[in-house]
């Protein structure tokens, strides 16, 4: 079986939105991301996962994003298309880089070794690190929680900078077992890693349907039993309340969310919030604060804002 390989080279500051857009509007089926940032930190890292910067070929200038597709796509559609949207994120303000783009076919079996060869550990926190299944890694702290994944073709390895400022905020917020919405769980980190921390039932959900099956494989790996997936669109699926909602998803797609947290929210329950440009975050504080929410805790790193969220306090 063949592939249709879109390689884009640009800037990393659109990565997030553009791997949402190629995944869930244009239906990549698997995204390999190269970043020369990533490969730089390596060296600074345990020497028994290091990459050597010597022995990468093509190292990118900044980001280079390979998206997957069936090799029976419109090939000159999908790249009008990504060169659109390209745009539309450089009118928002994001330094997009250098851009090009290469196409050409490859065999589906060339995907498996692309993306471990890049794939490490990341040890995130003194409560959480993010192991790959096929790497032997052995903690410092014999209580540290191993989150194993088998990333394949669903987007969710833990390196996004979106993601880790989500897992800044649940080590903070899960203080008590809880139970957890995982919305747009992707490979299902954010809800292995709510479970893995104490939560007592977690419902992930995603759109995708290969995302659905991703999380399902990861958490099969983690030996986890109190973690549900289901297929569905952000909160219009469920009549469940909910301890701690987590939501590490564009702008856009947050601002529909919020009319529908106040019914599915516990009483003293919180919202997570990742996903979102700092120059998106006026809107976003406007609408929660219109439907009776206020920022509890406001992280950011480089453009990318995480929020921790509550209702208002009469």
């Amino acid at each position: 079986m063949r592939l249709l390989a879109i390689k884009i080279k640009a800037g990393h500051e659109i990565e997030d939105g553009l791997t949402y857009f190629l995944q869930e509007q244009l239906g990549a089926k698997g995204i390999e991301v190269r970043k020369r940032s990533d490969f730089i930190e390596q060296e600074n890292r345990d020497r028994s996962i290091l990459v050597e910067l010597e022995d990468i070929a093509d190292l990118p200038e900044d980001l280079e994003l390979t998206a997957y597709f069936e090799a029976d796509e419109d090939k000159d559609e999908l790249v009008k298309k990504i060169t659109a949207k390209i745009e539309e994120m450089r009118s928002y303000g994001l330094q997009t880089g250098n851009i090009s783009l290469e196409t050409n076919y490859v065999a589906d079996q060339d995907w498996n070794t692309a993306w471990q060869k890049f794939y490490h550990v990341i040890d995130f926190s003194r409560h959480l690190a993010i192991v790959p299944e096929w790497e032997d890694y052995h903690p410092a702290f014999g209580d540290q929680q191993l989150i194993r994944l088998d990333p394949g073709l669903a987007f969710g390895t833990g390196g996004h900078t979106t993601t880790q400022l989500v897992l800044m905020a649940l080590e903070r917020s899960l203080i008590r077992p809880m139970k957890v919405m995982d919305i747009g769980t992707g490979s299902g980190i954010l809800a292995i890693a709510a479970s893995k921390l104490g939560a007592k039932e977690v419902l992930a959900t995603d759109i995708s349907d290969e995302a659905v099956t991703a999380a399902r494989e990861n958490i099969k790996l983690n030996h986890l039993d109190n973690i549900k997936v289901r297929k569905a669109n952000l909160l219009k699926d469920t009549n469940e309340k909910f301890d701690l909602i987590l939501a590490n998803i564009l702008a856009e797609v947050l601002v529909d969310l919020i009319p529908d947290l106040d019914t599915h929210l516990a009483e003293k329950g919180k919202v997570i919030f990742s996903g979102i440009d700092y120059l998106q975050l006026p809107k976003i504080e406007e609408l929660l604060d219109e439907y009776g929410f206020e920022i509890k805790l406001k992280m950011r790193e480089g453009r990318w804002i995480g929020l921790l969220i509550a209702r208002k306090e009469n």
